[in-house]
């Protein structure tokens, strides 16, 4: 072997190192962070060293990395994260059985009329659902930060606008709100995508 073909090949297994240096450090800040990780969060964290296209490069190789393991990366609507795999929730649950939160129907049709009809006022909210608003639920959608206030419609009172916010796309492992369930069976929708809801 020549001088000139150990050089390539010395120049190879340091690209390759640096790359796969590089999947560990996107794998370790996504790890280590209580929230999903932007890819913008990601140009910060490299100084603007890598494009966007260069950085979803690495997260789907560093996806397929995940393939044959009990956790998953995946895209959510604030960013990327690992989550539990499906078809070990049933273990988790056995082994942290509080982890889970059972929705129960009446917030699931609170937040399917927001969901799917936003901007809406609590009075839509009671004449799209046919009954009267339990404040504990808006209260509750409130404290999950799933729900938040976006201006106020032009009528007696100025009431408060309610829509959707990205923590509530994350809770049920959507990206955007183009991917929720058709609208004619939302509530049933809803309670499927709350018992597949990625529990990370």
């Amino acid at each position: 072997m020549t001088i000139d073909q150990n050089n390539v090949l010395n120049v190879e297994d340091s690209q390759h190192e640096q790359h796969h240096e590089v999947l560990m450090q996107i794998e370790a800040i996504i790890f280590a962070s209580d929230a999903p990780v932007s890819i913008a969060r990601l140009k910060e964290a490299f100084q603007n060293q890598y494009s966007k296209q260069q950085l979803q490069n690495y997260l789907q190789q560093l996806s397929v990395l995940q393939h044959g393991r009990s956790i998953e990366l995946v895209e959510v609507a604030q960013g990327y994260r690992f989550q539990v795999r499906a078809k070990y929730r049933n273990i988790i649950t056995q082994v942290w059985p509080e982890r889970p939160t059972k929705l129960s129907p009446s917030l699931l049709e609170t937040i399917s009329v927001i969901a799917y009809h936003q901007p809406v006022t609590r009075a839509d909210i009671e004449q799209i659902r046919g009954v009267t608003n339990n404040s504990q639920i808006l209260r509750t959608l409130f404290e999950w930060n799933w729900i938040k206030e976006s201006g106020f419609r032009e009528l007696p009172g100025r009431p408060a606008l309610l829509v959707t916010t990205p923590q509530f796309l994350n809770a049920f492992g959507l990206v955007s709100l183009g991917q929720l369930p058709p609208l004619q069976d939302a509530k049933e929708a809803f309670m499927a995508l709350d018992a597949q809801a990625p529990k990370s």
